[in-house]
């Protein structure tokens, strides 16, 4: 079973991530989701891309912390930038709207993933959080893309605070376009995607682009730096023992170092 998983219905492409137990990222995944976007792009047929997970009550639990705690230098500032920089130029390029299906749990990477898209329909029982801080590390990226959303005090809250919240108040802060049944998630995206699908697919392109372009405001460049500050952050002694202590099930003693 591939970890991604592709198909067209109705002129809209349907990506689902599928790596269970938790869609966890590593490499490949994040491999197989950016080609599932290129896919999408090159797919005449697609007007519209939603974004969702084949596995029941989980949307994706973040990066897989072993590639964090194994992996050599190169290879993780590697992993991050394909997450950062790539999934941005991907969606920024795909030249249809996209939209987010969360039914479930969506932590760190995958809060990355989710807000790549252009709209996030959520389920009433979905939750999210920015939970890196407690393993050690910090969402870079998401310094760039929160604060100007729902201001700077509460995305300091939120990123640095680790806690967990639900669709309510993703709603309330602007972070989720529609709350619907957990049943009715990706109906409700599928609603959506024709909407925008029935409109010219040309006009939908280069006005998308524009947008993008318009709402930027350095977010490339932000994005670019937030894989340098990850990357810092991730070789100190305490993201060792932040990501050691998780797997163990242990609370970390942090050094400061």
């Amino acid at each position: 079973m591939p970890t991604v998983q592709y198909e067209v219905r109705d002129n809209v492409a349907e990506i689902f991530l599928h790596n269970e137990p938790v869609n966890a990222l590593d490499e490949s995944v994040i491999d197989n989701l950016l080609a599932a976007f290129q896919r999408a792009q090159d797919d005449k047929t697609a007007r519209a891309v939603i974004l969702g997970s084949a596995i029941p009550g989980r949307f994706c639990a973040g990066l897989n912390l072993d590639s964090f705690r194994t992996g050599a230098p190169s290879q993780i500032h590697a992993l991050v930038n394909k997450l950062y920089v790539k999934l941005c130029d991907a969606q920024f390029s795909l030249g249809k709207p996209s939209i987010a299906a969360i039914s479930g749990a969506a932590r760190g990477g995958g809060m990355t993933v989710a807000i790549s898209c252009d709209l996030i329909v959520a389920s009433d029982t979905a939750t999210f959080g920015y939970p890196e801080i407690d393993v050690g590390l910090i969402p870079g990226i998401h310094f760039a893309h929160l604060p100007p959303i729902v201001g700077r005090h509460r995305a300091f809250d939120l990123l640095f605070s680790g806690r967990s919240f639900g669709a309510g108040e993703a709603m309330a802060l602007g972070l989720v376009n529609r709350i619907v049944a957990p049943d009715a998630v990706l109906d409700e995206a599928r609603k959506l995607a024709q909407v925008f699908s029935a409109k010219s697919p040309e006009v939908m392109r280069l006005g998308r682009a524009a947008f993008l372009r318009t709402i930027d405001t350095s977010y490339r460049r932000h994005i670019a730096d937030a894989v340098e500050n990850v990357c810092e952050v991730a070789a100190t002694d305490d993201a060792q023992e932040g990501m050691t202590a998780f797997v163990e099930k242990r609370k970390p003693q942090w050094s400061g170092r």
